[in-house]
């Protein structure tokens, strides 16, 4: 089908939105970007906002409706990971069986007409800039990062010097199972003394 890389890109989008979060902990729910300006969102209100935005788009905009709230009952990390992960499951095997009619179909995107693969991609940029924000949270946290599309400072650095992508977890099924247990991510190598940027401020 025309459109199957719009559903393996879901499905993949799945899993790296799960894997920031599971790089969190609960006492960084409430920070923000910087303390005392509501402006930055806090942890927990990018979760609320990911949770709470992917449930509007599908269900008005694409027409995809879950039948569940789109939050969980407590706001802890391990609540809101294990809701987004029952959601988008949902979504993603009814994104599966649709034809690429469906895909070709134009639907109201606010107020302009667009096609629903359109849609998708477009909720994948969104996902992806908010996924962005929360990875530089953790930055600021002092975290360290698995990888999210490729290498990172503390899976070995740049491409160019052959780092390796590492994943903290194979599955959305690993990480699930693993997270309440107190996690059983993948171990770092960091950079080994390389580079991590192309231009190293001096």
């Amino acid at each position: 089908m025309r459109y199957d890389f719009l559903v393996g890109t879901y499905e993949t989008e799945r899993i790296k939105v799960l894997s920031v979060w599971s790089e969190f902990r609960d006492e960084d729910l409430p920070v923000r970007p910087r303390r005392g300006d509501p402006r930055g969102r806090s942890v927990r209100e990018q979760m609320v906002h990911q949770c709470v935005s992917e449930n509007l788009w599908f269900m008005n905009i694409l027409g995809i409706d879950v039948g569940a709230p789109p939050l969980p009952k407590t706001e802890s990390r391990m609540e809101f990971i294990s809701r987004y992960a029952e959601d988008s499951a949902k979504r993603l095997a009814a994104v599966k069986g649709k034809e690429e009619s469906w895909w070709e179909s134009q639907t109201r995107f606010f107020d302009v007409p667009r096609s629903r693969a359109w849609v998708m991609v477009r909720r994948v940029a969104h996902t992806a800039h908010h996924r962005g924000q929360q990875m530089a949270m953790l930055r600021m946290l002092g975290r360290d990062l698995h990888s999210n599309y490729g290498p990172t400072a503390d899976t070995g650095g740049l491409m160019q010097n052959h780092a390796p992508t590492i994943y903290a977890y194979d599955s959305v099924e690993a990480l699930l199972t693993a997270e309440p247990a107190g996690g059983a991510k993948r171990a770092l190598p960091g950079a080994g003394g390389k580079s991590v940027t192309e231009r190293p401020d001096r």
